[in-house]
């Protein structure tokens, strides 16, 4: 009866080489989770430089060196989302003012009220929120809360700017990676590849600058709508509009919700209206404006679509939906011209 022999002819010496193979593994698994966000950046910023590349072919086709190209569409990038800001900011800053300014009569309002009185007459409910808001405790929460806050929109322009530094440099390294990459292919199958890889290339382009163009549409048609309606803050919600409806599914319903609510803050009609408008225009965003500006750009199933969006954004939220259907329509691409050739073949 033969007997197994340990590699190594040692057990002790295989042990210790097992036991370096697993520290070996889990170091790697921590070190891909503590830069898991930014690698969330490099990808992000690689799919955006893919979506503004065809714009900087558009205008490099019209004359323009590549680097006046690259600084054309990159600098419109920035004045639309330093624009975003400057809308955004003073209607959010004066309503947390007005808000702020309406404190003291919400707290008459609610000593006025029977049960609220009835509450604190049993609980003294009042008396306690004054002596919690007097105490250091209360500061020292606040405070920290504060910092917190600090500390998410220190983090948020620095990954912004992240990005927008990744953004320009894949722009402008865009076809030296692309031949980078196809030369890692042998020879033999290197054009095979390089076609798939530019059809990829495409899709994803074509994805983004429809998406683009879809959320426009919606931004331009609810500011129109709501300047009709006189609801204050137009521009400012018609722009929460067409960014949340860049997010797949669900992107539509937050804007739409947002701004009915500020319509049913003016009246109720004008709420009630809000959200029909929100209804109609959202099937003829879906039925007739999306699979006319799509059909050139992202040739993707509804099925695989919805699945696509769910499983990207069970796994990284809304970025993972937002990149789930490009990264289904190259799936799909290699599917098609890969795995079902082979498939024929076999």
């Amino acid at each position: 009866m033969r007997q197994s022999r340990v590699p190594g002819g040692n057990p002790f010496v295989f042990g210790f080489v097992g036991a370096l193979g697993v520290l070996t593994a889990w170091l790697l698994v921590q070190a891909i989770a503590t830069a898991g966000s930014m690698l969330l950046l490099i990808v992000v910023s690689l799919f955006l430089a893919i979506g503004l590349n065809p714009a900087v072919e558009f205008l490099r086709r019209h004359n323009l060196s590549k680097p006046l190209a690259i600084t054309v569409v990159f600098l419109g990038v920035i004045l639309v989302f330093v624009g975003s800001g400057l809308v955004l900011v003073p209607p959010l800053t004066e309503q947390s003012g007005a808000f702020a300014e309406r404190i003291p009569r919400y707290a008459a309002q609610l000593q006025t009220n029977p049960i609220v009185r009835d509450l604190d007459q049993r609980f003294q409910l009042l008396d306690r929120l004054v002596d919690h808001v007097g105490s250091g405790a209360f500061g020292t929460q606040l405070f920290g809360g504060l910092l917190g806050f600090g500390q998410v929109v220190i983090g948020a322009i620095f990954n912004a700017l992240t990005v927008l530094v990744l953004t320009l440099y894949f722009l402008g390294s865009m076809e030296t990676m692309k031949k980078a990459f196809y030369l890692l292919v042998p020879r033999s199958r290197r054009d095979r590849t390089r076609m798939i890889g530019d059809a990829i290339v495409d899709r994803i382009g074509g994805y983004v600058g429809g998406n683009l163009v879809v959320s426009l549409i919606a931004g331009v048609v609810t500011f129109v709508f709501l300047v009709i309606m006189r609801v204050p803050y137009a521009l400012a919600l018609a722009l929460i509009v067409a960014l949340t409806d860049l997010i797949p599914m669900v992107g539509a319903f937050i804007g739409a919700v947002i701004a009915s609510t500020v319509g049913f803050f003016v009246s109720v009609p004008v709420g009630i209206a809000c959200v029909v408008f929100f209804i109609l225009y959202q099937q003829v965003e879906n039925y007739w404006i999306a699979p006319r500006v799509m059909e050139r750009s992202v040739d993707v199933p509804p099925v695989a679509t919805i699945v696509g969006a769910l499983i990207g954004g069970t796994l990284l939220g809304v970025v993972g939906a937002l990149l789930a259907i490009p990264l289904t329509a190259a799936l799909l691409i290699i599917v098609r011209e890969v795995v079902l050739p082979r498939q024929e073949r076999a």
